[in-house]
Parts: structure tokens; sequence; C-alpha cells
């Protein structure tokens, strides 16, 4: 750069000790001009007003000039105004650094990374458990009870294999885990509610206690209440398989829950009105059939019915059946020894069984109960009903896939004697119709004399020994006349009395007469009705 041209070149800082315009030795006359001409900063000429140039010919000072002149002070310039103060719009914002669009479609068709692969870290190899001999055997006892670990169990499983003796006490350690406590039903036993009302009513007795002639309807009707109660609304219409048997074959007729109980209802009719209560039949405004049977009965009331039969059948039923128990209380609370002839004038035959209407007062020995074709006294009559609540209570628990237990052994005695006493009748009934062998000599056995008898065993609970007479229904059983003997469990036997077995696959053990045997075995299957 030249001074005298006043013209701009270059500027840069040089060396220390020279100017920043030609890289001249600084002049001694101040630090920031130069000798006589030399400019303001910039190193030339005349410079116009600025913060560090001050007069027209720069004398290397601040304020310029030649040094004798007296400097001017510097120029301090004004605040600058905001845009916010001014009212004006604000410049709309522009993003720091925006993409470029070149970098924006190559982002685009780049297709995205695909994702690192799941690397897991190798698995371990499963070292087995080595124990030794005398720490197995210290295990045995935690191993029976499968209080071991995984390893471990293992490790006592694969000792076993090898060492007999610890064997040995493993299988006697597992035994007696076993009897530590047996393994019980979550169901509640079926005697838990006799126990129950027993020391309830040993605390204090009833006023009017039920005659215990009756107490197995009773129980059985409670029973299957509370079945009932259990099961859901649709469980109302699981389809039910009415089985019995008739003639030489099983007999079925296929309903619903609702239907089982509305078939309760209507036969259980038979005793309410033998005790002076509402006939069912009548609340539908049905005719009663003529011959008064349960299954014409049963039909009458389907067929009356306006709908199918549900849940709403069970109030009725329920309804009656408390009914029934509760008459029978009131009228015949006066004990057992008034079932039957209470004056001793006849009516039995020396054993309990009620061969007749009596003369006197009420009594269930006195009140007969027509089924149609036959009648029972009213003992008779609840201990069938008894028997018709559980078996059909067990075609409803296996419908609806429901555990159901048999009744108690003294209730189930009842029933099985029932049976028994009837069988007689029921032979001579198929000896009639040709489906039983006749009597072995040309004559019947005299009333009250012995004759050819077979001995029936019922095992199990309820069960007994009954001299079941062949001949005649009018005969006496007698031991000494014994032709034939077999034995049945007492579950089994009501089961083949309700049509539900068949009478080849029934008997546990014969011996005997075959065909006196064959022919009790059907007869006793022909006491099951729908």
């Amino acid at each position: 750069m030249n001074g005298g041209t006043h013209s701009f070149d270059a500027y840069d800082e040089g060396p220390e000790g020279t100017d920043g315009g030609a890289g001249e030795p600084r002049a001694p006359g101040g630090p920031a001009g130069g000798g006589p001409g030399s400019g303001g900063p910039t190193g030339g000429g005349p410079v116009s007003d600025g913060p560090l140039g001050g007069g027209a010919a720069g004398d290397g000072h601040t304020g310029g000039g030649d040094g004798d002149e007296p400097s001017r002070p510097p120029r301090i310039p004004l605040p600058r105004t905001s845009v916010e103060d001014t009212g004006l719009p604000l410049p709309d914002a522009v993003p720091e650094t925006a993409p470029a669009p070149e970098a924006e479609s190559e982002a685009e068709e780049m297709p995205p990374a695909p994702p690192a692969p799941l690397v897991l870290p190798p698995r371990m190899p499963h070292v087995p458990l080595v124990l030794e001999h005398p720490i197995l055997k210290a295990l045995l006892g935690a191993w029976a009870l499968t209080a071991c670990s995984a390893e471990e169990a293992l490790a006592v499983e694969e000792h076993l294999g090898v060492c007999g003796s610890c064997a040995d006490e493993a299988r006697r350690l597992r035994e007696a885990v076993g009897l530590l406590q047996q393994p019980e039903s979550l169901d509640l036993a079926p005697s838990l509610r006799n126990q129950v009302l027993d020391t309830c009513l040993g605390r204090r007795p009833p006023r009017i206690p039920v005659p215990l002639w009756a107490a197995p309807y009773d129980a059985e009707a409670a029973r299957l209440d509370a079945l009932l109660q259990d099961i859901d609304s649709s469980d109302w219409h699981a389809p039910v398989q009415l089985r019995w048997f008739e003639g030489e074959g099983p007999v079925s007729r296929r309903t619903t829950v609702a239907g089982v109980i509305a078939h309760l209802l209507s036969v259980d009719g038979l005793v309410a009105t033998a005790l002076g209560l509402e006939d069912p039949l009548d609340q539908l405004k049905v005719p009663v059939p003529d011959d008064r049977t349960p299954e014409a009965r049963t039909e009458a009331f389907w067929k009356a019915s306006p709908f199918p039969p549900n849940r709403s059948i069970r109030g009725p039923w329920r309804a009656q059946s408390r009914g029934i128990v509760r008459t029978t209380a009131f009228k015949g609370a006066d004990g057992v020894d008034k079932a039957y002839d209470t004056e001793g004038t006849g009516g039995t035959d020396g054993t309990g069984v009620v061969t007749g209407p009596v003369s006197g007062s009420w009594g269930p020995g006195r009140l007969w109960v027509s089924y149609g074709g036959f009648e029972l006294p009213l003992r008779d009559a609840l201990l069938d009903r008894a028997f018709e609540c559980w078996i059909h209570a067990e075609d409803i628990a296996e419908a609806v896939d429901y555990p159901y237990e048999a009744p108690s052994g003294r209730h189930l005695h009842g029933m099985i004697d029932l049976a028994a006493r009837m069988l007689p009748l029921v032979l001579a009934e198929r000896r009639r119709a040709g489906l039983a062998s006749p009597p072995s000599g040309r004559h019947l056995t005299p009333t009250g004399a012995p004759g050819r008898t077979l001995r029936l065993e019922i095992e199990g609970s309820g069960g007994g020994e009954w001299l079941i007479p062949l001949d005649s229904p009018a005969a006496l059983g007698s031991a000494d006349h014994e032709v034939a003997h077999v034995a049945l469990d007492g579950v089994e036997f009501c089961r083949l009395a309700a049509g539900h077995v068949p009478p080849e696959e029934a008997a546990a053990g014969q011996l005997g007469d075959r065909a006196a045997i064959r022919d009790v075995l059907f007869a006793a299957a022909s006491l099951s009705r729908m």
C-alpha cells in the first residue's frame, strides 16, 4: 500500500514493529499511525470520521493529525432498536439447519437398515449333580416327601437304579408317606347332614318329630333339593335318559332334568292325595288318568304343561315334599309301633310285612297308597318314594356330571328290605305271565307253610340276608328248604331293582338252582318302573 496514492491494496498484520499496510517499520510518532502522511488504521490518506481515525492527515495516534492537534474522543454507536418494539410483523422463523433436498430424497430412497440379529448367550451344558452315597441316602426322606430340588431328585432317582438297599428304603418311605394323610374328597359326606341334625336335635328335641319310617324320604328329598340348588340354569335342560325294565328287556324314555322333577312331582302326588293334600295334576286342570299308574300321571303332566318344564318346577316339588313330611309328622308322631297293627288284631304276617288294610285309627299301616295296579301302605310308599328320589338324583347327577353318593346305611337297608319283601309278589306275576319257570310241584305251597327258598345275601352298607319264597307269596322262606344262594352288593342290588343294571350282570356270587336264581334276578329288575 502506498500512502501517496491513497489506494487500498491489502491489510494484514505484519510482524511486530511493522505497520499493517505494507509491512514497513513503524514510525516513532505513535503506535497506530506511522510517520507523517500515514493515515489511520488503513495506512493511507484522509479517512472519514471513525472510531479510530481523527483528521485529514493521520499522525499515527488514535486521533490522527501530526501529533500536535488534540485528539477527538472516540465515537460511541447508539444502541440498536429491537424489531419487537417497532410493531412491525416478525419475520418467518428459519430452521437452523434445513436438510438439503438431495439429502432428503436420498434418505427416502434408501431402505431402513435391518435390525441386528439377536444373539443369545451359549447355553451351558447340563451337568448332573454328583453326590456321595451317604448324602444320597440322607436325601431319601426328602425325596419321598417330594421336597428335593430338581437336581437332587434326579440324582436320587439315578442312584435308586443302581443301589438296591436305597431303592427298598425309598419304597418303604413312599408307602409311609401315603399313611400320613389319606386323600379326601372335597364333597361333603352323605352322613354329614344326619350328624348335624342329630346333634341339633339332641340339644333341643323337636316338638313334633318326623317318624323314623318317614326319615329316608325326608333325607333323600333334601339331598336332591341340594343338588338342584347347585346346578346352573342351563343344566335344567340337559338330556336325561329314564331307564327301567319291562318283561324281558330294558325300556328308556328321553327327557330333561326339569322333566325328571316333573315326573317326581306327579308320582309323589299319589302320596300327597292319600294324605289329603292337593294333587299337582289338579293345579294344571288335568283330568286324572283312570289307571293312576306313575307312567300315566307323568305323561299327563308333561302333555298338560304349556311350556317344557324348567327350573321353576323345583318350587312346587319342594313344597309338596315338605308338605308330605310335615303331614306325616303331625299325624304319625306316635312312633314306629303305630306303623302296624297297634291293637294286635292282625294285618301283618308276623314279620312286619303288611298283608292288607286293617281297621282302626289312622296310621301308616292303615293308610294305603294306590299305584294303579297295586297298593302300598304309607310306610312302604314313603320308602318307595325315597328310593325314587335317590335313583333319579343319580340320573340327574350323571347328566350334569356331578358326584352323588348312595344313601346312608340305615336308609339303604330299609329300601333293600322293601324290595326283598316285594320279590315274591312280582315273581308270582311273572309266572302268571309265562315269564318265569313254574313251581316244582303240581300244587302251590299252602299259606304259611315253608317252601322252596332262595337266600338273598346283600353285602356292604345296609346289607343283610333275606329268605325269598319261590313257589308262592303266601309261603314262608325257610333255611331248611334253601335251593339257591345269591350274593350282591347293596348299591348294585338297588340299581338292579331300578332297571339300571341288566339281570345277567348283577349277581356277584351264585350257588344252586340256576333257574330259580334267574327268576329272582329278573323279578328284581321288574320292580322298576318309570
